[in-house]
């Protein structure tokens, strides 16, 4: 299942590594990444695909949503990210 990752705050170094890292750890593909920074505010929107053989959804969602202290970090399934952002 296809899953997406937001993560909003002030930049600071490695962030993209973290996420990735945790992304890695888990056996969780990354399929595209945006990113940017804005007068020094980190945006970052990430695709990724989980396969809950390899890890539940939920316990993903968890370690990542709590991964970087003071950054907004939220993990999704698409399905629901799509259905916010419809018009």
């Amino acid at each position: 299942m296809n899953a997406v990752i937001t993560v909003v705050g002030i930049d600071q170094v490695g962030i993209l590594a973290k996420v990735s890292t945790a992304c890695a750890e888990n056996q969780v593909n990354i399929v595209d990444v945006a990113q940017t920074v804005m007068d020094n505010y980190f945006t970052m929107t990430m695709l990724v695909t989980v396969d809950e053989g390899q890890v539940a959804f939920d316990d993903f969602q968890e370690s990542v949503e709590n991964l970087i202290p003071g950054m907004q970090i939220t993990v999704m399934h698409e399905d629901i990210f799509k259905a916010m952002h419809r018009l």
